[in-house]
């Protein structure tokens, strides 16, 4: 049996007694996770539910509550239970099961937090901020390059509760991951919450290289032969994803530091050194971030630059067509005043005197702003 079956109705349910009676209601149920995404859903915000001992899981039989209890008894193993975009009666239980904070709770529910690491007591309550990159066919004004949820995670001596929001950053491969090697995961869950950081921090260095593919062909097209043509939106458009993206990936450098260097009940020293490690790949997604905003704000400049220098060329063109045009619109202006006694006026060869001086001037004009590059 299935402790996420389980957990289909102890979401909404208050007291122990509650729980038994569903989880034997649930023994009938087929196993099912929701771990990948491709699986059928459970029908409730509960993702996965397991125990562990030694970084073994627990055999099939249990309910959430007898496992609950037996982890605190032996004092040994943790239980972790993954949800998704639960409601505030969904998370009543679970809450109260584990005597989570109300703050801690209030945030997990309502989601749209900064990364961030706060202490309730003995329980550390830590929130990620995961990105995806958008598929998209040719880069526009108007395409979606990067898409961000988040992952909560409740850390205790006892158990590992991760609250996800968005459609993305499944932790099922994490989860498969880290049962493919017990002896990282009988480190308890503090090894969890590394795996969970290590896995949102290569999200976002496999995102920032995504998004420099865009950059390069933007890049490309600004200075092509045809670069003022391009859509300036394109550029702009990555300003605001890269933003975007800045806001996952910056606020999360403190919260790193703290566990990698501060003293924590439930995190095993062991384990802060490879906090360490992930902190220096988030300072490497950082950077990275920074260098590709400079690089669009110069290409935007750049491609503004572009822009003048055409208009500048048009100007150019125009003035000198209009200087060509000048000459017979003179000539012709003087010799249609009417006034009898005019130079030429009546003589046989006047008119192609007067026709052939303006196509030499005209010409000698042409040729002059033909040689230095305005027409």
């Amino acid at each position: 049996m299935s402790m996420a079956g389980n957990l289909r109705k102890v979401t909404g349910l208050d007291r122990v007694g509650g729980l038994r009676k569903v989880a034997r209601l649930a023994r009938r149920r087929p196993r099912v996770d929701l771990s990948h995404p491709a699986r059928s859903p459970l029908g409730s915000a509960v993702v996965n539910c397991v125990a562990y001992e030694d970084g073994v899981r627990v055999p099939a039989g249990r309910d959430l509550v007898d496992a609950v209890r037996r982890v605190r008894k032996s004092e040994e193993g943790f239980v972790w239970l993954g949800l998704h975009e639960p409601t505030d009666q969904e998370f009543a239980g679970i809450a109260q099961l584990f005597d989570l904070h109300p703050l801690a709770v209030e945030d997990a529910v309502d989601a749209h937090q900064r990364p961030k690491l706060e202490r309730y007591g003995e329980t550390l309550f830590a929130v990620f901020k995961t990105v995806c990159y958008v598929e998209h066919a040719e880069l526009t004004a108007t395409s979606e390059v990067v898409n961000t949820g988040e992952i909560m995670v409740f850390v205790g001596r006892e158990f590992v509760i991760t609250v996800r929001h968005g459609r993305h950053g499944s932790l099922g491969p994490l989860r498969e991951g880290l049962e493919a090697d017990p002896q990282q995961l009988a480190k308890g869950p503090a090894a969890v919450l590394h795996a969970i950081a290590d896995h949102v921090v290569d999200d976002y260095l496999h995102v920032t290289d995504a998004v420099q593919a865009d950059i390069d062909q933007v890049e490309t097209d600004v200075f092509a032969t045809n670069g003022a043509r391009a859509d300036p939106g394109r550029i702009y458009q990555l300003k605001r994803e890269l933003l975007e993206l800045k806001r996952a990936v910056a606020p999360l450098h403190r919260p790193l530091q703290e566990l990698a260097t501060r003293p924590i009940r439930v995190i095993d020293p062991e384990i802060q050194a490879y906090f360490r490690d992930v902190a220096d790949h988030q300072i490497r997604a950082t950077e990275q971030i920074a260098a590709f905003d400079e690089l669009l704000n110069s290409i935007l400049q750049a491609h503004l630059a572009q822009v003048t220098v055409a208009q500048n060329e048009d100007m150019r063109r125009i003035t000198a067509w209009a200087a060509v045009i000048a000459v017979p619109t003179m000539v012709c202006g003087v010799y249609g005043m009417n006034f009898d006694h005019m130079p030429e006026l009546r003589w046989r060869f006047g008119y192609p005197l007067v026709i052939g001086l303006i196509s030499v001037v005209c010409l000698t004009l042409y040729r002059s702003f033909r040689r230095n590059g305005w027409l």
